[in-house]
């Protein structure tokens, strides 16, 4: 029971997280099973036939790689203006300044089917057609605020004096940006990035309603469930968090070495 006591913060924590991995480590068992009929919820055998064939299934592939596309755009388009903005909220001093720091948290805050109706409502007004545009114009404008969070952190914690000694040693600002502010204000950049990318490719209420004709991969995976969930589709989920999971273990090993390399100059 000591022991217990005086790990319970580290026990919970691992219980916490298994939780959260418990559906993708099913997801990844059945993506190797071969149901019999069309629903894919009862494990029957073992078969590799949906990893030899992801894209066995009609339109899926076509909805995955449009999902690709729209969270690409949006997440430059994002990552982009966002950092922009959160350079402009920390480094400078301008009339509704403070109202644009509450702004920002806006569409954070908002429920999604809410953001989804107000957009589509705006679109009908300008007369725009619902396609690829709209739902990239969507998804880069609610990506945008969690961009600006996440860069903003970063910026607010940077050391002024860094880019005050590359001036004192005749910088100009250009060179001061690509060379010491830009490399420090990369993981708060990046981390956005990451994030912007994620929520796009995963939206699924914003998208349904501004879509109009087009299928995105999480509007596919929601039409399919109406008729029969294809193991292809856990696949492609099992594909994604493998993918997701070595980009963040690359990033830790990059930082420990960069770190231990650090530490022995």
């Amino acid at each position: 029971m000591r022991w217990i006591r005086q790990n319970l913060v580290v026990i919970a924590g691992l219980l916490t997280l298994a939780y959260m991995i418990l559906p993708n480590i099913v997801v990844m068992v059945f993506s190797f099973n071969k149901p019999a009929g069309r629903f894919n919820y009862a494990w029957q055998e073992f078969s590799t036939d949906a990893w030899k064939d992801p894209c066995g299934v009609a339109d899926m592939c076509g909805s995955l790689s449009l999902s690709l596309q729209i969270a690409l755009w949006a997440t430059i388009g994002s990552t982009v203006l966002g950092s922009m903005i959160a350079f402009a909220l920390v480094r400078y001093r301008f009339r509704a300044r403070g109202a644009i720091n509450s702004l920002i948290f806006l569409p954070m805050a908002m429920p999604e089917v809410v953001m989804a109706a107000s957009l589509l409502t705006l679109f009908l007004n300008l007369g725009a057609e619902l396609g690829f545009w709209t739902i990239l114009i969507a998804h880069t404008m609610f990506c945008l605020s969690f961009v600006v969070v996440a860069v903003k952190a970063r910026v607010l914690s940077m050391d002024p004096r860094l880019e005050e000694a590359a001036r004192d040693l005749y910088a100009g600002p250009v060179q001061t940006f690509v060379r010491v502010t830009l490399p420090i204000a990369a993981p708060g950049i990046a981390a956005g990035a990451m994030l912007a990318f994620a929520l796009s490719f995963d939206d699924f209420i914003i998208t349904n309603f501004n879509s109009g004709n087009t299928v995105t991969f999480p509007m596919f995976v929601w039409g399919s469930a109406q008729r029969g969930t294809p193991v292809q589709i856990n696949v492609i989920g099992t594909a994604m968090f493998v993918i997701a999971v070595l980009v963040v273990v690359t990033g830790q090993l990059i930082s420990s070495r960069r770190k231990n390399s650090a530490l022995l100059k």
